[in-house]
């Protein structure tokens, strides 16, 4: 009996001794805190501040969505037809004096030797060139010492009727935008920087489409770098297509791709840029003499426009004649008519180069460039 109560006491006594052993904390390493939640940016794990040894990762930057591109409305521009008579206003604030000091004149009660010369003198000064003002004094004083009169409105008409002869009315001033065979008509269009050139282009791409026209532009002035970008803006005003490359790219190149797509889209007029050349640059003027040729390769040139600063008057002239042998201008475009620039200006011209001034700019506006009437023309120079 003893013996067993013996036992029992030691498995009591065991039991103890291995429950406070399990319960008691194992030393050795600490454990490791538990891993803290990582965040998340833009699909990267970032570490915390304070992470020992954990490698750093930038965040990625949010994702921005583009603004969306702004859509340009598409224009609709006047035609092209009577837009000299609704610039009227304009072009007589710029060549007032010269009306009225010739009809001043002429309504004198005496008209001896020395207001006709007076009156030649304020003809010349007008860019009309001598020999057409020696002209035009020579014809009004017959005409006046004939009908003896000094009205002023009949005064007016004679010196219309004068001015409007000298300008031409019967030399054909239209664009030649209409061909045969489905292909499109080709403007080049050329001249000396500065003088609203690639602005004409765009202007000029406005009054066809006011016509009715689907237009390409070809933008081979590409010497100058916003020259492209601006025919660009033009384009998008009215719904043109625009042809262009990089910056310094052959010019001639720009040209052939231009009128190519043209003829592959079927637009009915290709307008070619060139670039902006000093007429006095040999080299530069045989490159211009180059991108007409290539162009001719796959289409007729139509029209070889000169566009010109109507205020440069002799310079300006020595610069057509140029232009003319190298290129074969069919017309010329007199630009800033409402600015410095005499009205004679248009006589000289044509005189110089046989050629029709065809369009004329009055204005900074994208709707200021007309075609050239004769007769509304005289109108606005006379006044009323």
């Amino acid at each position: 009996m003893e013996y067993l109560i013996v036992i029992a006491a030691l498995a009591a006594v065991a039991l103890i001794v291995g429950g406070v052993v399990l319960l008691r904390p194992r030393r050795g390493r600490p454990r490791p805190p538990a891993e803290r939640p990582a965040e998340r940016t833009g699909g990267a794990t970032v570490a915390e501040e304070g992470d020992a040894g954990a490698p750093t990762i930038e965040r990625a930057p949010p994702t921005e969505v583009p603004a969306p591109r702004p859509t340009v409305e598409i224009e609709k521009p006047p035609p092209g037809a009577g837009r000299l008579v609704r610039l009227r206003a304009r072009l007589a604030r710029s060549q007032n004096t010269f009306g009225k000091t010739l009809l001043g004149l002429l309504s004198r009660e005496t008209l001896d030797e020395d207001a006709w010369e007076e009156i030649e003198d304020t003809l010349i000064t007008a860019d009309m060139g001598a020999a057409v003002a020696r002209q035009i004094t020579d014809d009004l004083r017959t005409r006046v010492q004939v009908l003896g009169t000094r009205e002023v409105g009949e005064v007016r008409e004679l010196l219309k009727e004068e001015l409007v002869k000298q300008i031409g009315p019967d030399l054909d001033r239209s664009l030649k935008t209409e061909t045969a065979g489905g292909r499109p008509a080709v403007l080049l269009v050329v001249g000396v920087n500065g003088t609203g050139k690639t602005t004409t282009c765009g202007k000029l791409g406005r009054v066809l489409v006011g016509d009715g026209k689907t237009v390409l532009l070809g933008a081979a002035d590409t010497f100058r770098a916003a020259a492209a970008d601006q025919l660009e803006t033009w384009a998008s005003r009215v719904g043109a297509q625009v042809v262009r490359k990089e910056e310094g790219a052959d010019p001639a190149s720009v040209a052939f791709d231009a009128v190519k797509q043209g003829i592959d889209s079927k637009v009915n007029v290709v307008i070619v840029d060139t670039a902006g050349r000093l007429h006095t640059k040999t080299g530069l003027m045989d490159e211009l003499g180059k991108v007409k040729r290539v162009v001719e390769k796959q289409a007729t040139v139509d029209e070889v426009l000169l566009v010109l600063d109507a205020t440069t008057g002799q310079n300006g002239m020595q610069q057509a004649r140029v232009f003319a042998e190298v290129v074969n201008v069919t017309g010329v475009v007199l630009t800033k008519l409402d600015g410095t620039a005499k009205g004679g200006i248009v006589v000289q011209v044509q005189r110089e180069l046989g050629v029709p001034v065809k369009l004329v700019g009055l204005g900074e506006g994208p709707d200021d460039l007309a075609p050239f009437e004769p007769e509304a023309f005289v109108d606005a120079i006379l006044g009323d």
